[in-house]
């Protein structure tokens, strides 16, 4: 494998919105670019359970934590790791489990995870 075949692992924050799904449908059409590494949601836990069964992410966060238990339910079978909070997007943006972010989180909500994804580079 050369180094322009690299699979590219992707981050999708805000995952359930209109930018992210187009994303997603992007990622399917291109499996041999890109890799789903991480999903995030606020608060639209079913759908963000449908794609990470789907896209077999390593971390997915639910921002409304009152919705946790439910999607760490859903994906018990899974090796998904379950993360809530806003605390735990920023944490997550931190990370370096990923190579590109997608900020697709609407307005100042997606802004503390942008900056930590950007210092953490």
């Amino acid at each position: 494998m050369t180094l322009d075949h690299v699979i590219k692992r992707i981050a999708i924050f805000g995952s359930t919105g209109s930018v992210g799904i187009q994303a997603l449908e992007v990622i399917a059409a291109n499996t041999d670019k890109f890799s789903v590494e991480v999903l995030t949601a606020n608060s639209n836990d079913e759908l963000l359970v449908q794609q990470a069964l789907k896209y077999n992410p390593n971390i997915v966060v639910i921002g409304d934590e009152s919705k946790y238990a439910a999607v760490k339910k859903a994906l018990s079978g899974t090796q998904v790791k379950v993360f809530a909070g806003d605390k735990s997007l920023e944490e997550v943006a931190g990370m370096d489990c990923y190579d590109l972010m997608l900020a697709g989180i609407v307005g100042y909500a997606g802004l503390r995870p942008t900056l930590q994804a950007k210092c953490s580079r």
